[in-house]
C-alpha cells in the first residue's frame, strides 16, 4: 500500500497543472502546492522533528492547515489538530497527552494558547500576516523558498490524532495510521462515486474526521479543495456558484442553514451533482427538502466515527429516509443486545430483526483504529473481543438495512420503556411550523424520565397543535412527548451534533 506522502505525489505526477486548492485569493496547482508542502517538511527537520513526533495545530480551515496536514504525511509526523475555539485547559490537556513538539496558531486562537501552560514550552508558528507581533516565525516566511517534498513516511506511521469531543470526561485521542487513513479515503471516493477532478467545499473542520476525509479524497481524484475557513452560509453559497462545486459532504446542520438562507436558490447550486452527509441523523423533512432543491444524482448517508471512518453507507438516502444502509466497503457491523447494568454484552449476542440494540463494528476492517491514545480505561469500555462498541443504538429492518436511533446514553427510559429520540424528532420535523427539533428525557418522579421535545419554530405553533400532530402520526402513544419547550436555538457542538446534555441541564434560551 502507498503511504499518504506518495499518494500526494501521485496527484502531482498525474496532473501537476490541475487546480488543487483555493482559499480566498490563493489558488495553487498541485505542482505549486507541493513546493509549499515540501518547504514545511524541511522546516520540521530543521526544528529537529523526526518520524513519529507530533505537532499541534489550532487553526480554521485555511490553506495553511491543509498544507501542514500534507507536510506531516510526507515526514511521517502525526498532526494533532484542535478546534480553533479550544480553551487554554483543553489545549494543555491535549498537547500534554499527545506530547507535541511544535504548534501552529492563528490570530483567532492565539490568545487562548498564550493563556495555556503549553505556550511556555512549545515553539509557535503563526499562520497570519506578519503584523506587530515580534519574536514569532510566520508560515509565509517558511514557504518563500519552495522545496520538492519527499515521501519519508510509512503506512504504519500515525497520520493524525483526532481528539473526541469529550462529552463525558476528558477528550480521548484517536490515533489513526496512514494505512487506515488512505483506506478510508479510497472508500470515501468509491462510496460517494467521486470522479477525477471533482470540486468540493472544504468546510468540515480539519480537526474532524469528515474534514480530513474531504481533504484526502480530493487528492486521490486530483480534485479541487475550496477552503472555507469558517462557516458562513452566504459565502458558502457564493463559493459553490463561483467555483462550480460538484459535490458536498456536510453535517445536516449546515445543509439546514443553506436551504433556509434567503440567498439560496437551486440555480446557484446547479453544478452540485452529489450530496453526502454524516455526523448526525438527518430528519425526514430536511432530507426531502434537499432532494427537491438539489435533485442530486447521488444522495449518500454516511454513518461512521473518528475511530472507524465508515460503518455503513446508504447511497439512496432520499428513497429510504432515516436508513443508514448496509456495511461499507471496509466494514462489518452487528447490532447486539444492550448491556444489562454491570453485565456487558458480548459481540455474539446479536439482536433480532427490529430489536433495538448497540451497534458494533469489526476492528479488523482497513479503516479502523487500534485503540485510544494512553487511555486503557476507554479501550476496556469500547473494545471487546476484536469489536468496537460504538455507543450508538439502532436496529436492522427486514431488508438488512440499519437504522440508527441514537446514543446509548441518550436512551430515554420512561415508565420502563426504552425510547429513542430520533424517531420522535423525525416525525416532528415534518410539521411545517417546526424548523428544528431535539428530544431528550427529563427527570420525572412517576415515569423516571419523561419525553420532552425542544422546538425551534418557523411559524405559529403551540404545544396542543404538536401534540395533536403526534397523535395523528404512526408514533406509539408512550413515545409521545409529554412536554414541548420552544427555544431560540437548539444547542449543538461545533460540527453540528445536538448537545442533549445541555437540554437536560436547562442550558438553553426559551423563545
Amino acid at each position: 500500500m502507498l503511504d499518504l506522502g506518495r499518494t500526494f505525489l501521485q496527484a502531482v505526477e498525474r496532473e501537476p497543472n490541475r487546480l488543487a486548492i483555493v482559499d480566498g485569493d490563493r489558488r495553487h496547482t498541485y505542482a505549486e502546492w507541493a513546493l509549499h508542502i515540501g518547504a514545511i517538511q524541511q522546516f520540521f527537520y530543521k526544528q529537529g522533528l523526526k518520524r513519529g513526533d507530533r505537532i499541534l495545530t489550532v487553526l480554521q480551515n485555511r490553506y495553511e492547515a491543509a498544507t501542514i496536514h500534507w507536510a506531516c504525511q510526507m515526514a511521517g509526523i502525526a498532526i494533532v489538530p484542535l478546534n480553533w475555539r479550544s480553551k487554554p485547559d483543553e489545549i494543555d490537556y491535549c498537547a500534554q497527552n499527545a506530547d507535541v513538539k511544535l504548534a501552529f496558531l492563528e490570530e483567532i486562537s492565539l490568545n487562548n494558547y498564550l493563556e495555556s501552560e503549553t505556550s511556555n514550552s512549545i515553539s509557535v508558528i503563526l499562520c497570519m500576516e506578519k503584523a506587530a507581533l515580534d519574536g514569532y516565525t510566520y508560515f509565509d516566511q517558511l514557504i518563500q523558498d519552495g522545496f520538492e517534498p519527499e515521501a519519508c513516511g510509512h503506512v504504519e506511521d500515525i497520520s493524525v490524532m483526532l481528539f473526541t469531543s469529550g462529552t463525558t470526561g476528558k477528550p480521548k485521542g484517536v490515533p489513526r495510521k496512514q494505512r487506515a487513513e488512505r483506506a478510508a479515503g479510497i472508500a470515501h471516493v468509491a462510496q460517494n462515486q467521486y470522479a477525477m477532478g471533482e470540486v468540493t467545499l472544504g468546510v468540515m473542520p480539519l480537526y474532524h474526521t469528515m474534514g480530513v476525509r474531504t481533504l484526502l479524497s480530493l487528492c486521490i481524484v486530483n480534485g479541487t479543495y475550496v477552503a472555507v475557513p469558517r462557516w458562513d452560509v452566504n459565502k458558502a453559497i457564493e463559493a459553490i456558484e463561483s467555483e462550480a462545486v460538484t459535490h458536498l459532504y456536510l453535517v445536516p446542520t449546515l445543509y439546514h442553514d443553506m436551504i433556509q438562507s434567503s440567498h439560496f436558490n437551486s440555480a446557484r447550486v446547479k453544478t452540485v451533482k452529489k450530496l453526502g452527509f454524516a455526523g448526525a441523523p438527518m430528519h425526514d423533512a430536511l432530507l426531502l427538502k434537499l432532494n427537491e432543491a438539489f435533485s442530486p444524482e447521488l444522495f449518500v448517508n454516511h454513518y461512521g466515527s473518528s475511530e472507524i471512518y465508515t460503518y455503513t453507507i446508504n447511497q439512496m438516502a432520499a428513497l429510504k429516509p432515516g436508513c443508514a444502509g448496509k456495511a461499507g466497503i471496509n466494514a462489518r457491523i452487528r447490532v447486539v443486545q444492550l448491556d444489562q447494568g454491570s453485565v456487558q454484552t458480548s459481540p455474539s449476542q446479536v439482536a433480532a430483526s427490529h430489536e433495538e440494540g448497540q451497534i458494533i463494528c469489526d476492528l479488523s476492517g482497513d479503516e479502523a483504529f487500534e485503540g485510544y491514545w494512553k487511555r486503557p480505561d476507554a479501550d476496556q469500555k469500547s473494545i471487546r473481543d476484536g469489536w468496537y462498541f460504538t455507543g450508538d443504538t439502532g436496529y436492522f429492518d427486514e431488508s438488512g438495512d440499519l437504522f440508527v436511533t441514537g446514543r446509548v446514553d441518550d436512551m430515554i427510559i420512561s415508565g420502563g420503556e426504552n425510547i429513542s429520540p430520533v424517531e420522535i424528532e423525525s416525525i416532528l420535523s415534518l410539521h411545517p411550523s417546526v424548523s428544528e427539533v431535539a428530544v431528550a428525557g427529563l427527570k420525572d418522579d412517576r415515569l423516571g424520565q419523561k419525553v420532552v421535545a425542544f422546538i425551534r419554530a418557523s411559524g405559529s405553533v403551540d404545544s396542543d397543535v404538536l401534540d395533536e400532530y403526534c397523535r395523528g402520526s404512526d408514533l406509539i402513544n408512550f413515545k409521545r412527548p409529554r412536554e414541548y419547550v420552544f427555544v431560540k436555538e437548539i444547542p449543538k457542538s461545533p460540527v453540528g451534533k445536538v448537545l442533549r446534555r445541555m437540554l437536560v441541564a436547562g442550558e438553553y434560551e426559551r423563545a
